[in-house]
């Protein structure tokens, strides 16, 4: 049995209801199919008429001929026959769930800030940004955020794409820090700026096929409130970025499922758009050639793209855990760590295939309704490494993925008990990656 990640996703339209999937099972008569070219995929459906065989979608990942295909039930083995036996594809492969990892709620405790740092009513409980001992922690063991805002507190023009359960854009946290498409008029139904999808105001959800991203879940709404919940308006939290674009890209439904499919397509939404980083705290289904291949087409655009590396307590240098162990040059591994600076229980680890660690244990952050919780696992821990390649990119502009990864790993602190854990030996520090201009 394969070990996911958790976060939430959701199957194909034309698929029909299947209840609870297992970890690690397929999509029942749903394949991925990469074609040779254009021509061969329209040569494929041509010659084969397709349409009596069962139903298919492309996935218009950037001028790549791949389609999701439905086989009719009890056609199953006969359409990936006569799939896997034509000259026009490349390769086909299943399409797999995927799901979240599941937080871990927390009671909160409430800890005064001090004057100087912002005035949101709760930042004194944010440990994975301003550690003061909250936990039973150790101080100082956070990212590093208070002393990088005196360089930079983050910028508008910086798009991450929180590629989750959908955001809660409504949130007095996080409202004023969500993307807008200029191009888009809201609720008329059609395609303003005629990218191919109709009203996608703030993002897109590929989990119901339409233009309203909301999160109907907690997960992505926590997630981005890690990265750009808004400072200094005296309500909640505050995120490592007090400035920045959110882009709401929801493939995981309010139950918790979706599929590579979805995922790659999220991806190329993300990708199509222009985001400048894809924060990615979900997981599972094994290796997908197709998924690794939108990952890539991405890094062709010099789009970072942060994964929780999962919380399986396994070691991915020997068990790889995806889409964090894609050998890509845009990935960065993230690991989780607790108060005091001891790997999260739960967490993955890997000498060399986890780049970095960063705050994931009872992490305050915004969830839907204008509400707050604590939530623990390496999907909390990704959105604070997103948030700090956020600032980089705040202050130099788009940069080179490795170089932007190698920056990350050379700067963190040492720590002596997570020196066995990942590339790094500790955790992410904000200010000391933006003072090391100079590393490639």
């Amino acid at each position: 049995m394969r070990n996911f990640v958790f976060i939430f996703v959701s199957v194909l339209a034309f698929t029909s209801s299947l209840g609870t999937p297992a970890f690690g099972q397929d999509v029942p008569g749903q394949y991925i199919i990469r074609f040779k070219s254009q021509n061969a995929a329209r040569s494929y459906f041509r010659d084969t008429q397709y349409s009596a065989l069962g139903k298919y979608q492309w996935l218009n990942v950037a001028a790549a001929p791949l389609a999701l295909i439905q086989a009719p039930d009890g056609l199953e083995g006969q359409t990936l026959s006569a799939v896997r036996s034509s000259s026009h594809v490349a390769y086909v492969e299943p399409n797999r769930y995927i799901r979240v990892p599941a937080g871990v709620t927390k009671q909160d405790r409430m800890i005064n800030a001090e004057p100087q740092l912002p005035n949101d009513n709760r930042f004194g409980e944010l440990w994975g940004i301003y550690n003061t001992g909250q936990l039973n922690g150790v101080p100082g063991i956070d990212v590093n955020a208070v002393k990088a805002w005196a360089i930079t507190r983050g910028d508008s023009r910086v798009k991450i794409a929180v590629i989750d359960t959908g955001i809660d854009y409504t949130h007095p946290d996080l409202a004023a820090n969500m993307w807008k498409n200029p191009g888009e008029v809201p609720g008329n139904g059609i395609d303003d700026d005629n990218n191919g999808y109709v009203d996608d105001v703030y993002g897109y959800d590929f989990a119901n096929n339409d233009g309203d991203p909301m999160d109907d879940n907690k997960h992505g709404s926590h997630c981005a409130g890690s990265i750009g919940a808004v400072h200094n308006n005296k309500v909640g939290v505050a995120g490592v970025m007090s400035q920045v674009s959110l882009v709401a890209v929801k493939f995981l439904t309010g139950g918790g499922f979706g599929s590579t499919a979805n995922a790659i397509r999220s991806i190329d939404y993300a990708t199509k758009i222009g985001v400048h980083v894809m924060s990615n705290s979900w997981g599972g289904g094994g290796y997908s050639k197709a998924l690794e291949e939108s990952i890539a087409l991405a890094a062709k655009k010099g789009i970072v793209f942060v994964a929780a590396a999962g919380n399986s307590r396994q070691d991915m240098d020997s068990r790889p855990s995806y889409p964090a162990s894609y050998q890509l040059p845009n990935v960065i591994a993230v690991a989780a760590h607790d108060s005091s600076g001891k790997q999260a229980s739960f967490s993955n680890y890997g000498r060399t295939s986890v780049h970095v660690a960063a705050p994931g244990v009872s992490v305050l952050s915004s969830i839907p309704g204008g509400k707050y919780a604590s939530f623990s696992g390496t999907s909390m821990a990704t959105p604070h490494v997103s948030g700090v390649v956020g600032l980089i990119l705040s202050r130099e502009g788009r940069r080179a993925a490795p170089q932007m990864r190698n920056r990350l790993i050379q700067t963190s602190r040492k720590y002596d008990s997570l020196k066995n854990t990942s590339a790094s030996g500790g955790f992410v520090d904000a200010h000391a990656a933006l003072n090391a201009r100079a590393l490639h």
